[in-house]
């Protein structure tokens, strides 16, 4: 996160990931408190039952993102020391928290930089901003002040862009598109997703799991490979969605889809990376469908996988996406983890993903 106002110092080092190296990403893998007890141990054997008619090609990779917002997002408002007393210009301006600002001056902008060289050089005109706020947009003129050294300032944090890894949960051939996380990539400070102006994917390699215990999820560490997997185009409550730029087909199996109804308590699998880059099976059991409307925490499962549970503890930061199979169909993705129960977690359908990716090539 950087203060644009302060010679772009790091607020917060810590929230920051350099180069290309990485520890887990913070708004990768939402946490939740547990609310079932209870599981039956599972076996390690796939049992293929009813056919489907469409097939994807079955994800289980993790992968390293890089992500940049159109424009910039507001995360934080904060008041200036003037001689003359403290001041907030962009409160002043009628900016909050979670506003992006998306052109400056006519400049569309695409950083924190260019915004703080706009801001540095700022005379009594003020400096002329478009803003989109949720499904609004807006404009408005920031003055910005000149604190008691003399540093011009806007009395705001901002950023630009996020890091971070994952898991794809399928590769669809039909129309080039991946989809993943099975949730949406939110900024840390303001917990709103990320609007996505372009953003790549990357094929990572995972070094280490810090496991997860009770009130504390752990996570995959790990660091980002130079060959590039695709572009992300959409970022949503229900994942993240992008186009193909490598054919999946070469060293992996295509699997078919299980409508939500034929999603049902009992044994399962996940397929993921926890060391590496080669996807394993680990056993899980389906503890409970929730057979509404929603379109995410469609069911609860827990993780049986004695292996898994001895490195990662459960689930973990960085499993977001991870692919649910049961009865040889592919049929959801794992996406929260129960912060007091971490062998549990959330899980949503396949189908409601595969909803979003069909629109991206549209």
């Amino acid at each position: 996160m950087i203060k644009i106002f302060n010679n772009e110092k790091i607020k917060d080092a810590r929230k920051l990931i350099a180069a290309m190296y990485l520890v887990i990403a913070f708004s990768f893998f939402p946490v939740f408190y547990p609310m079932e007890n209870q599981a039956d141990p599972v076996g390690k054997n796939v049992i293929a039952e009813e056919t489907s008619s469409r097939q994807v090609i079955l994800g289980g990779d993790a992968f390293g993102i890089k992500l940049y917002s159109k424009g910039v997002m507001v995360v934080e408002i904060s008041e200036v020391e003037t001689d003359s007393g403290k001041k907030s210009p962009a409160k002043e301006a009628g900016i909050q928290e979670s506003d992006i600002i998306t052109y400056a001056n006519s400049q569309k902008l695409q950083s924190n930089e260019q915004l703080s060289e706009i801001i540095s050089r700022a005379d009594e005109k003020g400096i002329a901003l478009q803003i989109q706020r949720g499904d609004e947009e807006f404009e408005t003129t920031l003055y910005p002040v000149k604190d008691s050294q003399g540093i011009t300032r806007a009395g705001m944090w901002i950023r630009d862009s996020a890091a971070g890894l994952g898991t794809i949960t399928y590769y669809d051939t039909e129309n080039s598109s991946f989809g993943s996380l099975g949730h949406g990539i939110c900024d840390t400070d303001t917990e709103e997703i990320i609007p996505v102006e372009k953003g790549q994917i990357m094929s990572a390699t995972i070094t280490d799991a810090e496991k997860s215990v009770k009130g504390e999820a752990g996570g995959l560490k790990g660091y980002f490979n130079s060959d590039i997997i695709g572009e992300a185009a959409v970022n949503c409550e229900l994942g993240l969605y992008g186009i193909c730029e490598i054919d999946p087909t070469y060293n992996r199996q295509a699997i078919e889809i299980a409508g939500k109804e034929e999603v049902q308590q009992g044994q399962a699998q996940i397929y993921c990376t926890i060391e590496g880059t080669t996807p394993q099976y680990y056993d899980v059991y389906i503890e409970k469908v929730n057979s509404g409307d929603e379109k995410t925490k469609n069911m609860v499962i827990k993780i049986t996988d004695t292996e898994l549970l001895e490195k990662t503890g459960g689930i973990v930061q960085g499993m977001s996406g991870s692919p649910i199979i049961q009865n040889g169909k592919l049929v959801g993705a794992v996406t929260h983890v129960f912060v007091n129960q971490p062998e549990k977690g959330y899980g949503i359908f396949i189908e409601n993903m595969l909803e979003i990716s069909d629109e991206v090539n549209q």
